[in-house]
């Protein structure tokens, strides 16, 4: 796939807008939106504090009519089906007459895993997938980890800035179940300071490096 240098700094808008939210959506992952006419931005948004609303149910509105015939650039494929049954992001595209849809990276959870894209292909949308994808792919490691695992993403931190909060255990305890247990309550990406909690986890391949 061929990207022009203004498809790129469009991608890095997006990514930059999801970076802002990361450790402020879970259980769902920070993605970013930005939508394109005629080379000016005309909406973008971020996944809301909590994971609802997504990214681009914010953004479509946000552009108004201008919206038809738009490219938008989303660091994560957008959903095809919703859990809770609503329109998905796919159908708020489609519906709004969006001509390209440029996206980072694709979601394997069971509400994207390819439904978004060949939703979007099959009402005519050109879609182009892996425009910085490690980039994207960086945003979502908690929550693509945690649906491989059960357990949030565990990595040593200064500060937890950007995390979902502090994962304080007995080096001695059940890590594996305390992470899972916070895995069903949504955390995907957890800290903690470096010492004996952080060895443990490292010798048990439970920290992320």
């Amino acid at each position: 796939m061929s990207w022009t240098d203004a498809d790129r700094g469009f991608m890095a808008q997006a990514i930059a807008l999801a970076t802002g939210r990361m450790g402020e959506t879970w259980p769902n992952p920070a993605v970013g939106c930005v939508i394109v006419k005629d080379g000016r931005v005309i909406a973008q948004a971020a996944t809301a504090p909590g994971g609802r609303p997504h990214a681009e149910e914010q953004a479509v509105p946000g552009g108004g009519a201008d919206v038809a015939g738009s490219t938008v650039y989303v660091t994560l494929e957008p959903c095809g089906a919703r859990s809770s049954g609503r329109k998905s992001c796919a159908h708020f595209l489609t519906e709004a007459g969006v001509a390209r849809v440029v996206i980072a990276c694709l979601d394997p959870s069971p509400f994207a895993a390819g439904r978004g894209t060949e939703r979007l292909r099959a009402q005519g949308l050109t879609v182009e997938t892996g425009l910085m994808c490690e980039e994207g792919e960086a945003l979502c490691e908690g929550f693509l980890h945690r649906l491989e695992t059960g357990r949030p993403m565990v990595r040593v931190s200064a500060d937890g800035a950007g995390f979902d909060g502090r994962f304080v255990a007995s080096p001695k305890a059940d890590l594996v179940t305390e992470l899972k247990r916070l895995g069903e309550a949504g955390y995907t990406r957890l800290w903690t300071g470096p010492g004996e909690l952080a060895d443990v986890l490292a010798e048990q391949g439970l920290l992320t490096v």
